[in-house]
């Protein structure tokens, strides 16, 4: 592996928030542009005007501080506001608190549009555990309680699903005599409503016009929308019909009856909707298009399209990105490209989301060169890319291989303040797994703590697979045993790794150590555990324990798949049950849920030339090419191997002519199958020659052979780099003594 010019495996991880250090004496900077030194007659608009306009936030900064050390300005109640405003966009909530504070000392004012701001900043840092704290504290900087700040806190308190809060904070509320308006009663519906308790959203429906604070469309919208989304959809339709629908209802339904693939009913609604005088909008338009999309009718989504655009609906980003999106899952990435170049044509302007689809589906495709074409695009327009951007290239660097560009992807994407989730922390921790860097990947989980963003069963998952692909087998149990400590119980998947992991590692005794730990804790297995035990045990020669498995995973109602089926057949071939293999798989198939492939059909053929002889194996061939399977080199390598070694009953000099015969047949079957031999099929066919000739010297079919072995590698000369084989190597064959 080699980095380019310039670039660096060193992986930066997150800073901190930018420090924020109130000199006392004031430190004049020559670097700076003018406009950011402070003047002793500045005024205040202009003071804003630059904090407004400057780009960088720690430039803004330091010009902020510089005036307050500076003892010619006193910063007012809009300065303060304006730079609060600024570091709570950028998360910067150190800052935040400090300025706050020396707005207390200084005792400037704290308006209610500034308290919202700072309450809606923390809820960005995903820190509303300190909003709370912060509102209790309210008065200290000369703010007082409203409807308005609680229902931004309420509101708060639910995007971080923190309903317990919610009660005590609404009734404290109402403690203090403010009266709750309609955005409160709705951000209480919609607490009730995404926690589940849909009969008590009802019921505060109710409640609120006694109150004298009626519904509006937003309330009832909240209510049936999470009937449909948890499956309520005709009891959805019934509440609807209690009151005038509108557009947004509308809406909520046709999502419920598309979410459960009930498009014509979607069609009915809509046609209701221009019955009553109701014309649907873009949302309904886009609403069907991406569902439709989703369950991969696209077809049917276009002429909805064009359906919206004859009604003169005119389609907006959403609509363009779900067919988009429609168009990579079914791998028409021309038509993706081209329906984007006809919404930019359009005038329609693409947002983060519809670039982030776009790069999603070239790098499903491995086309990262537009990816990075694309990229650029989007920083061109002025479009800051997001975690979920950054993640996606990295996880498309990853899939084609190029784990240095996905290296030098999330540096920028540190370096241009993105917040990594914990997909793309997961993502990374593949990658320097990848490039066996295992010692940088566990620091990048010590980090997700420090970071805020706890590691989940999945990031334990990647670690520990990729340490146990290379073979790290031993760190990999220990950071197994590790996982409590971070609060994050193995599944399934983490089981399935670590066995596989010990199995490779024969590390049998560990494994089986493993299997008894997973009935103790009750969890229950899927064909991919029963398939590495099984692998485990048939590698160990245990093939009587991989049947009974086979029946406990049956008892079980564990559905089989091929690997369980190979797996089975080799068991028994390698035990000489070889007629009960076959009837096996025979009566696996013939329930027609599923079809054997040729490692399947190879394997049997493995076992019949090594306890039923090499005629056998012919008639299982010929049955094999009737079915319409076609071997592989493998399969040939066998039927050589195994005529070499055990010809079966029918190499004896009475019968020496047929046998030759059913070795020309295989050769035969080279090229009227198109497989192309490699050089252990060449080798053992000579060697089959050799052995023949040694017992049959008179034989009257030895120019025959000759013909057959000059056409071989002939054969194998043209077809070199299919074989990967040596010219000279094949040149002395050639010319041997032998022929």
């Amino acid at each position: 592996m080699y980095l380019k010019d310039g670039c660096s495996l060193i992986l930066k991880l997150r800073k901190s928030s930018i420090p924020f250090v109130l000199n006392t004496n004031p430190i004049s900077n020559l670097d700076k542009p003018n406009n950011l030194n402070p003047s002793p007659t500045i005024p205040e608009s202009h003071v804003i005007n630059v904090l407004k306009h400057e780009s960088d936030i720690a430039s803004s900064l330091e010009y902020f501080t510089s005036l307050s050390n500076s003892g010619t300005f006193k910063h007012t109640h809009l300065t303060y506001q304006t730079m609060i405003e600024k570091l709570g966009r950028n998360c910067e909530m150190d800052a935040v608190q400090y300025l706050l504070q020396q707005m207390k000392l200084e005792s400037v004012p704290c308006s209610e549009d500034l308290f919202i701001c700072v309450m809606d900043s923390y809820r960005r840092a995903n820190l509303v555990d300190q909003a709370l704290n912060l509102f209790y504290r309210i008065k200290e900087f000369g703010c007082k309680p409203t409807v308005r700040i609680y229902n931004h806190l309420l509101d708060g308190l639910l995007g971080a699903n923190r309903f317990k809060m919610i009660s005590p904070l609404y009734n404290n509320m109402k403690g203090e005599g403010l009266e709750p308006n309609v955005f409160t009663y709705n951000i209480l519906l919609k607490a009730l409503c995404k926690n589940g308790k849909v009969d008590g959203a009802c019921k505060l429906l109710v409640e609120m016009s006694k109150k004298g604070c009626p519904p509006d469309d937003v309330s009832y919208t909240t209510i049936i929308s999470c009937m449909c989304k948890s499956g309520q959809v005709e009891k959805a339709k019934e509440l609807a019909m209690r009151f005038e629908p509108v557009v947004p209802v509308y809406n909520a339904l046709i999502h419920g009856v598309c979410k459960e693939c009930r498009f014509n009913e979607a069609f009915d609604l809509m046609n209701e909707m221009v019955e009553k005088g109701v014309d649907p909008n873009v949302v309904s338009y886009s609403t069907v298009i991406s569902c439709l999309c989703d369950v991969g009718n696209i077809d049917l989504s276009l002429a909805v399209f064009a359906k919206m655009v004859v009604r003169g609906c005119s389609p907006n980003v959403h609509t363009f990105t779900s067919l988009i999106k429609g168009y990579f899952l079914q791998g028409r990435l021309g038509d993706a490209r081209g329906l984007w170049n006809l919404m930019i044509q359009e005038g329609v302007e693409p947002n983060v989301v519809s670039y982030n689809t776009l790069i999603h589906g070239l790098c499903s495709n491995g086309n990262m060169d537009e990816v990075i074409s694309v990229w650029k695009q989007m920083e061109k327009d002025c479009f800051r890319p997001n975690v979920t951007t950054y993640s996606t290239i990295i996880y498309g660097f990853a899939k084609s291989g190029n784990l240095i560009d996905a290296c030098e992807t999330w540096n920028k994407m540190i370096n241009c303040g993105c917040r990594p989730n914990v997909v793309v922390y997961t993502c990374m921790v593949d990658v320097l797994c990848q490039m066996s860097m295992f010692d940088q990947a566990y620091r990048l989980i010590d980090n997700m703590i420090s970071d805020s963003c706890p590691p989940t069963v999945v990031t334990f998952n990647a670690f520990i697979k990729g340490l146990c692909r290379g073979n790290r087998v031993q760190w990999a149990i220990d950071v197994f045993d590790q996982m409590e400590k971070y609060e994050c119980l193995p599944n399934i998947r983490t089981y399935n790794e670590l066995l596989d992991g010990l199995f490779r590692a024969n590390g049998f005794r560990e494994a089986c150590g493993l299997i008894r730990e997973l009935e103790e804790r009750n969890v229950e297995m899927n064909s991919v555990t029963y398939n590495t035990i099984m692998y485990g045990f048939s590698f160990n020669g245990m093939h009587q324990q991989v049947l009974q498995l086979l029946g406990k995973m049956l008892v079980n109602g564990v559905k089989l798949d091929t690997i369980t089926v190979n797996i089975t057949v080799n068991a028994y071939c390698k035990l000489g049950k070889v007629r009960t293999a076959k009837q096996v798989l025979d009566k696996i198939t013939d329930k027609k849920e599923f079809c054997a492939d040729i490692v399947t059909h190879t394997i049997l053929l493995w076992g019949i030339c090594n306890w039923l002889g090499t005629e056998e194996a012919i008639v299982y061939l010929h049955e094999m090419l009737n079915k319409g399977i076609f071997p592989n080199i493998a399969t040939w390598n066998v039927l050589w191997i195994a005529t070499a070694g055990n010809p079966g009953p029918q190499f004896r000099a009475s019968s020496k002519v047929d046998y030759w015969s059913s070795v020309m047949a295989i050769f035969n079957a080279f090229p009227q199958e198109k497989s192309i031999p490699n050089m252990i099929s060449i080798n053992d066919f000579f060697f089959l020659m050799k052995k023949f000739n040694s017992k049959n010297k008179a034989c009257c079919i030895q120019s025959e052979q000759i013909v057959a072995a000059m056409h071989l590698v002939d054969f194998a000369i043209c077809n070199i780099e299919q074989m990967h084989s040596s010219e000279t190597e094949l040149r002395k064959l050639q010319n041997s003594e032998f022929l």
